[in-house]
């Protein structure tokens, strides 16, 4: 459960505009709710950008992908209930949400493991508009140390502590290999890092107080894969399962050994009256290793 600081309803309260509360008034918002804000934001911007003022639940829901009782719920935690007939002042939703989410405010983040993947997220410019900054490229290989990218210097792992120390920073982005992300967050927790967002296919454990946030692209295309594999499945004939392609074994052609017949195999099924031994099956987990990037 995360405490986030709350506000009143827009237009009600004793303060009028922005219906601000009795002062130091907090709300607990559900952690479901507060990794939705994000999505609602995202939403409301792209509504702001095309020069929309005003919002109805269902127009921001859908847009969302949420349904709009879940969304007006949400918003409630944030004391923005709309206004009845006309929806969400979209400028203002925008101001609600992004101060909630602490989004006000300059973050300097330093990237740990600047491989391929630290290369694309420290060019990448979306992170300012967001209100997130790249302050410092560490990275262990001495052959990167002074080189540039996206306008920073990369800086030696061993200059963590003084990296962190000098910047303010209290997010740090871990993108090295996955034998390395344990020993990198242990020392960015000692250099006093309390955020971090683990891009590493390693489970990674950090001392109560820390937030440790993980984003494994592997276990997300599996999960795609899980849901296509399910989606083939439902397409195939009622009544029937979809197991593996049956490959029909060529015939050696006695007149020409060495040749072999492949007329009968243009479908790809093994032929059922075929005098031939049976194909093995493999099981889908024999072939479901991972392999780290």
């Amino acid at each position: 459960m995360a405490t986030l600081r709350t506000q009143g309803p827009r237009g009600e309260g004793p303060t009028g505009r922005g219906g601000e509360g009795p002062a130091g008034r907090a709300s607990a918002i559900p952690e479901a709710t507060v990794a939705r804000l994000p999505v609602y934001l995202r939403a409301l911007r792209a509504l702001a950008e095309r020069g929309t003022a005003t919002a109805s639940s269902e127009e921001l829901a859908t847009i969302a992908g949420v349904n709009s009782a879940k969304l007006r719920k949400d918003l409630s935690y944030l004391g923005s209930y709309g206004t009845r007939g006309v929806g969400y002042d979209v400028e203002y939703l925008i101001y609600q949400i992004s101060r909630e989410l602490g989004l006000s405010q300059d973050w300097p983040v330093a990237i740990i493991g600047i491989g391929n993947l630290g290369h694309a997220l420290a060019n990448y410019g979306g992170f300012v508009s967001r209100g997130f900054r790249i302050a410092a490229l560490l990275d262990a290989d001495p052959r990167l140390s002074g080189n540039r990218v996206a306008g920073l210097v990369i800086r030696h792992i061993d200059e963590l502590d003084e990296v962190i120390a000098d910047n303010g920073i209290s997010i740090a982005v871990i993108a090295v290999p996955p034998e390395a992300a344990q020993e990198v967050a242990n020392r960015l927790v000692a250099a006093g890092v309390t955020s971090i967002l683990n891009f590493a296919p390693a489970v990674v454990t950090v001392p109560a107080g820390v937030d440790l946030r993980k984003v494994d692209l592997s276990i997300e295309l599996q999960i795609l894969a899980f849901h296509e594999q399910r989606k083939t499945a439902n397409q195939a004939a009622p009544g029937t399962l979809r197991g593996a392609r049956a490959v029909r074994r060529l015939r050696e052609d006695p007149v020409n050994p060495g040749e072999f017949d492949d007329s009968a195999s243009a479908t790809g099924y093994a032929d059922p009256t075929a005098d031939t031994e049976p194909i093995p099956r493999y099981s889908y987990d024999e072939f479901n290793e991972v392999r780290p990037a």
